[in-house]
Parts: C-alpha cells; structure tokens; sequence
C-alpha cells in the first residue's frame, strides 16, 4: 500500500471463504490426482507407440509373411546403400515423426479437455460430500439456549459424516437435558433460598415494628435470624458439594468401598443411636478408582438418610462387595413405612422429598447420584414391601482390585461393630 492512499480490498462472501478452505482444496486434490495418473498413462502410451513405429524389421516381416519381396538383400527391396534404400529410410523417419508429432499433440488436447472436465467434476463431487457438513453447519448456528431441541438426522449411508452427525446430535440431547436439568434446579434452589430469607425479613420486620421490644425479645429475633442463617449456609453447602459432584474430579485413586463404609458408619453411630436405630453392616472389600471425599460423602449420605428416615427401634443395613460382574456394589437398607415405588423413583432429582424431611433439603440422593454417575456408576432405588427404602449403588471395579488386601479400617470397624451398633 502506497503512503498516503487508502486501500481497498473486494469483500469475498463468507459461503468463497468457506469454499476456499474445504471444496476448493478438495477439487484442486480430485484435479491433480486425475491429471497426474493421465499423464503417466498417455506417457507411457506414447513411449510405446515411439517404439513400435521404430522397429524397421518388423516390416519387412511382415511383408515377407505376405509373399513380397523375398529373400532380397536390403530395406523393402532396394540393395543396402543404395539411393532408393536410403530415401525410403527418410520416408520412413519423417513418417514416424509426423505420426509421433500428431499423436503427442492429440494426447496434450485430450489431457487438457479431461483435466477441464475433472475440474468441473470435482468441484461437482466436493460439493455433494460436502452437503452433509454444510447441513450440519446450519444446524449448528440454528442452536441456541432456547432452541436446543433442533436435529440434524442426517439420511444416507453409515460412513463417518453420518457418525459426526449422530454425534452432534447426542451432544445436542445431552445438552438440551442439562439446560432443562439447570432450569429446574435453580428454580428450585431459588425456591428454597427465598424460604429462609422470608423468615429473616419477617423476624427483623416484627423487631422493628416494635420500639419496646424487650432484649428477650430480641434475643428470640436473633436466634431464628441465626437459624435461617445456618440453614442458607447448609443449604449452599449442599448445592457445592452437588454441583462439584456432577463433574468429572480428575482427582481418582483406588479406594476401598468397605473401608469408606467402616468410616462412615463410626462417625454416624451416635446419630443412629439417638435415633434407637440398630445397623447391621456386611462390608466385603471393593475397591474402585474413585475421589475419596466424593465417595465418602455418597456413603455418609446414604447412611444418614436410613437413620433419618426410619422408625424407632428399626434396622439400618450397609453391604459392600462385588456384585459378580465388572464392578461393585453397596447396598444401604433402612426400615420404615411403605413408600410409593412412583414417588420413589423421583427422589434422586434435586428437592424432592418423601414424608418427614426435619432440616433437609432433599439433596442428599440427588449428590449420591451425581457422585456415582461422575464415577461411570449409577443408582437405583427399590420400595420394598416391608417398608422402607433400598438404594443400590453400582460402581466399576478398580483395574488393580485383584491384587488388593481388605484394608485395615474394615477389620478394625469389625471388631468394634457389635459395641458401636449396639448389637
């Protein structure tokens, strides 16, 4: 650009950038690819042609197997040497050279004419396998947060532009569940956000209103503000631990289910016997490659729900082991009433509860799920007859379980069991 002057560049539309990158270069590649392999045929077929005509003898071979001129000395006929020998060898050369001339002239135009119809036809070709990506490309810019129930479907054979779209397709549902999964989680989180602020509002409001509150009064303020408090605050725990549980940690080493179990069960048997809950434990060794503080927190949920939800004098089972296949199991039991197998099935998504809920917030088995699911796991809730609540949680084994003895916690925890469990 020249100091001084403006420069002006012609603007390309974006669907030329777009051709430039992909159908372009795979054109230019159809193109090069024909016109090196014609080329070297047409090459290799006028060598060929050059060294037939440059056999003299065969010829006169031929001429002999027709009877004309036999048995005479020389080319064609004419003595070696001779004046009419020698003008039919320049008749000859000039022949082949013309005829060699023509036929290298012809090939050129023929190479060129198919190399122009190659283009054509590559340009053709690129543009057809190239059709599904510009599908997907509109697609793609047609999703939005709002609009994330759009598919591709893309028709045709198996190969791997439909696999790339298959895939953008279950990205798209993974990614339509989790927004409508977001939603309704913090619709909910907002819901039971706002519950303990109402009180606080109301308390301070009540306070206030009052120019003769008395301190006891006061006091009695401050104590329900500082209840609401600690209930947001374990609230918000509750919504961390559920929302770092639903991410891969990257933090996973081998952990024994059992040991986990043990340690969870120790810190919980004052709470169980408060509740005048007995727990019968079975904990076999189960390793899995897990983050041990998810882990232990899916477990000390699992187990501080059958203390909760139970009934006086009932019964709290834990069993870990392996469940006979690929993975491992733990198993958590607790008594109670009978539940609705329907309403059962809901109680892993976020704020949902069954009957008494005390101080809860109905998170603890959505974070069991969420834990387990982060782990390659899943969970599964079962309404027995009896009464009660069984959740089976299912984990994949550790690849070095096999060379792994039971820890030292489960053994210590089975010999204080019958003392801590009251049994």
């Amino acid at each position: 650009m020249v100091a001084g002057k403006p420069s002006f560049t012609l603007p390309v539309p974006r669907r030329w950038r777009a051709a430039r990158t992909i159908r372009l270069r795979l054109t230019a590649l159809y193109t090069g690819v024909y016109l090196v392999s014609g080329a070297v045929l047409l090459t290799l077929g006028y060598l060929l042609v050059g060294d037939n005509l440059s056999r003299r003898h065969d010829l006169r071979e031929a001429l002999a197997r027709h009877g004309l001129h036999p048995d005479i000395p020389g080319h064609l006929g004419f003595p070696p040497g001779s004046p009419q020998g020698r003008l039919v060898l320049v008749v000859e050369d000039q022949i082949r050279s013309s005829a060699l001339h023509h036929l290298l002239l012809e090939y050129i135009l023929a190479l060129v004419a198919m190399t122009a119809i190659a283009v054509i036809a590559g340009w053709m070709l690129a543009g057809r396998a190239l059709a599904p990506l510009r599908e997907i490309t509109a697609t793609a810019r047609r999703v939005s947060s709002e609009n994330l129930g759009e598919r591709i479907d893309l028709d045709g054979p198996a190969d791997e532009l439909r696999e790339l779209a298959d895939t953008f397709d279950g990205m798209l549902v993974r990614l339509d569940r989790a927004f409508d999964s977001h939603r309704q989680f913090v619709a909910a989180a907002s819901h039971e956000l706002r519950t303990p602020l109402a009180i606080m509002r109301t308390e301070l409001d009540v306070a206030l209103a009052d120019p003769d509150a008395s301190a006891e009064e006061l006091r009695e303020m401050g104590e329900a503000v500082r209840e609401a408090i600690e209930r947001s605050e374990r609230l918000i725990a509750s919504l961390l631990v559920l929302a770092r549980s639903g991410l891969a940690t990257g933090h996973e080493e081998p952990v024994d289910v059992a040991a986990l179990a043990a340690d969870c069960v120790t810190d919980l048997t004052s709470r169980a016997v408060e509740a005048r809950v007995r727990i019968r434990s079975d904990l076999a060794s189960a390793w899995v490659d897990a983050d041990p503080e998810l882990l232990e927190r899916l477990i000390a949920n699992l187990v501080a729900n059958g203390i909760h939800h139970n009934e006086p004098g009932g019964e709290l089972s834990v069993r870990t082991g392996e469940d006979g296949s690929d993975g491992v199991e733990l198993v958590v039991i607790n008594g109670g009433r009978r539940l609705d197998p329907e309403a059962v099935a809901a109680l892993t998504e976020p704020f949902q509860r069954l009957g008494r809920s005390g101080s809860g917030f109905g998170l603890g088995l959505s974070i069991v799920r969420s834990v387990a699911e982060a782990h390659g796991g899943s969970v599964s809730l079962l309404a027995p007859s009896t009464g009660g609540l069984e959740v089976r949680v299912r984990l994949p084994r550790s690849r070095a379980s096999a060379s792994r003895p039971a820890s030292e916690a489960t053994d210590r925890f089975m010999d204080l069991a019958p003392r801590l469990t009251g049994s």
